[in-house]
């Protein structure tokens, strides 16, 4: 019986951090969606979900790793998407196809799941910063590049892929960076990600369309 009962509490105080840390990344999501993440601070996020500082940061060091915390949603839908990858194309065709078929799955999935506003919130607040997209671009032994290295059959430490991972990270920066400068996020769509990711990913194409491996 005391097993069941410590077994018990044990699974309620883990649903109970669950919860907080939920809250926490929910509140940093409004605030900076609505004000924007350099004018966001970690007191207000704090102050959002109802709880004190100290607390939010028991669960996450900086106000990077909230939002890095977040991107990781995304993260996890587009590792499920690689993992159905066929074996005969490219790595780095594979990370597209997926990131495609997960952004777009985002305009019918239902609200408990990645849904087009989340997607869309996180790449309004990525792009609202500099030093964001610096610590987004960090490589991270992340869901999909635990995925990339099973596909590439190497360990988690392999500079194959770092060195892809970084490659495929460039391309949908630079066109998530693009779309940012250029577009009202009141009116962009999924489709209008989906597209500046598209655009990017060819022009990477052409530029390494004549590159030869060296003799």
């Amino acid at each position: 019986m005391a097993e069941l009962v410590g077994t018990a509490y044990v699974g309620l105080r883990e649903r109970k951090k669950q919860r907080t840390r939920s809250t926490l990344i929910d509140a940093a999501i409004e605030l900076c969606h609505r004000q924007g993440f350099e004018a966001t601070t970690v007191d207000q996020i704090a102050a959002a979900a109802d709880v004190s500082p100290r607390t939010f940061s028991r669960y996450f060091a900086t106000k990077d790793a909230v939002m890095l915390a977040f991107i990781d949603e995304v993260v996890e839908m587009i590792a499920v998407e690689l993992a159905g990858q066929p074996d005969g194309i490219s790595d780095i065709e594979a990370l597209y196809r997926a990131h495609v078929k997960a952004f777009a799955d985002t305009k019918t999935a239902p609200p408990n799941r990645l849904t087009a506003d989340r997607l869309l919130a996180s790449a309004r607040i990525l792009t609202s910063s500099a030093a964001l997209m610096h610590a987004a671009s960090q490589f991270r032994f992340d869901a999909v590049n635990a995925e990339l290295a099973k596909r590439m059959g190497v360990a988690r430490d392999d500079q194959r892929l770092m060195l892809t991972a970084a490659v495929w990270t460039s391309i949908i920066m630079s066109g998530l960076a693009r779309l940012g400068a250029t577009v009202d996020w009141d009116t962009v769509t999924v489709d209008d990600v989906i597209g500046a990711v598209h655009s990017t990913y060819a022009e990477f194409l052409e530029v390494t369309a004549g590159v030869q491996r060296p003799a």
